[in-house]
């Protein structure tokens, strides 16, 4: 019983990160193409200023939550997968150091080379997190021992890079509407136009992820056993259409709850699918990890609970406040909420 809340909350906590980091990756990599003058790059930056960090703490969660829950899980999974996972780290650091100093530079120079640390790290993390996401979903070769057969490049197969694109698009997206929400003029109208784009191309490779997945992985075993599961894909794409139906409407914060839901969603059909896996094998399904074979003692998993139950409603709490109290738009020369 234990495992299984584990199980639901660990999904929970990702889908959380997704949906709120996604939109500030999503940023980060849409700077240079969107913002035209230093005015604009500072304008960009600022719309994710008083968020980006506290996004960042349900990454924190989400990985703490594997570490102590599922320790069996978190050994193979970062062991298999360490070269992979350390670029997503320094990509989130170097974005991190970017987002920082831009505030510190007034010369040109400096800022263009914070501006390409916010891009890059931006782009490398967002494109690997999918990547790992689905290689996760589709099974890594790990032994009875949980350890890993194979090397950097096993992880660059079709669907892992088709994973890595997927969750590229989404975060854009996402990062387009939240841009579009908080901003005004030609910075505005130059996202509007983006986020109209995005969501078609968007929309055509969500197809070919859940085709492609219905080929590499064992997902839909859990959907055909019990229909009912079938609300989450369901609400995921009923999400997705309705982004396209409030953006014909210039309704963006809608738009962007919208485009929420879908990350959010996706993000479960994926882990619901997995269940009771938590890294399957590729090599033998009797090698896969579960939720009973990687969970920790019930003792831990107890403490662990209560500790949750008071921590994270003070969390979301707190997190609330700041996007109510920085919910206006951020105009050429405001000054920094730092």
């Amino acid at each position: 019983m234990l495992e299984n809340i584990w199980f639901i909350l660990w999904g929970v906590l990702w889908a959380v990160y997704f949906m709120l980091g996604g939109f500030d990756l999503g940023i980060g990599v849409l700077l240079p193409f969107l913002a035209k003058t230093e005015g604009e790059k500072r304008t960009v930056l600022r719309t994710i200023a008083p968020f980006w960090d506290g996004n960042e703490v349900w990454l924190i969660t989400a990985g703490g939550v594997t570490f102590a829950a599922f320790p069996g899980a978190y050994a193979a999974l970062f062991s298999s997968m360490y070269t992979p996972l350390m670029f997503v780290l320094f990509a989130l650091i170097f974005r991190i150091i970017g987002i920082e100093f831009a505030k510190d530079h007034k010369g040109a120079r400096g800022l263009t080379l914070c501006n390409l640390s916010v891009f890059l790290g931006s782009l490398l993390a967002s494109f690997l997190l999918g990547v790992a996401f689905a290689n996760i979903f589709r099974g890594i070769p790990i032994d009875a021992d949980g350890v890993f057969h194979g090397s950097l490049f096993t992880f660059l197969n079709p669907y892992g890079l088709a994973g890595g694109l997927f969750f590229l698009l989404l975060f854009l997206q996402h990062g387009a509407l939240w841009l579009i929400a908080k901003s005004e003029g030609e910075l505005h109208e130059r996202a509007v136009r983006t986020a109209k784009t995005l969501w078609l191309v968007l929309a055509v490779c969500a197809v070919l992820f859940l085709v492609l997945t219905a080929f590499f992985t064992k997902l839909y075993a859990n959907y055909l056993s019990r229909p009912l599961l079938l609300a989450i894909p369901l609400i995921c794409v009923c999400a997705l259409f309705a982004v396209r139906w409030f953006m014909a409407r210039s309704m963006w914060w809608k738009a962007w709850t919208a485009s929420s839901v879908t990350i959010f969603a996706a993000t479960l059909f994926g882990v619901i699918g997995l269940y009771p896996n938590l890294l399957p094998s590729t090599l033998n399904d009797a090698y896969s990890l579960t939720i009973s074979t990687s969970a920790s003692t019930p003792l831990t998993l107890k403490i662990m609970l209560a500790v949750a139950l008071v921590f994270v409603p003070v969390v979301i709490t707190y997190q609330a406040l700041v996007y109510r109290l920085f919910r206006n738009k951020v105009k050429d020369g405001d000054e920094e909420p730092y």
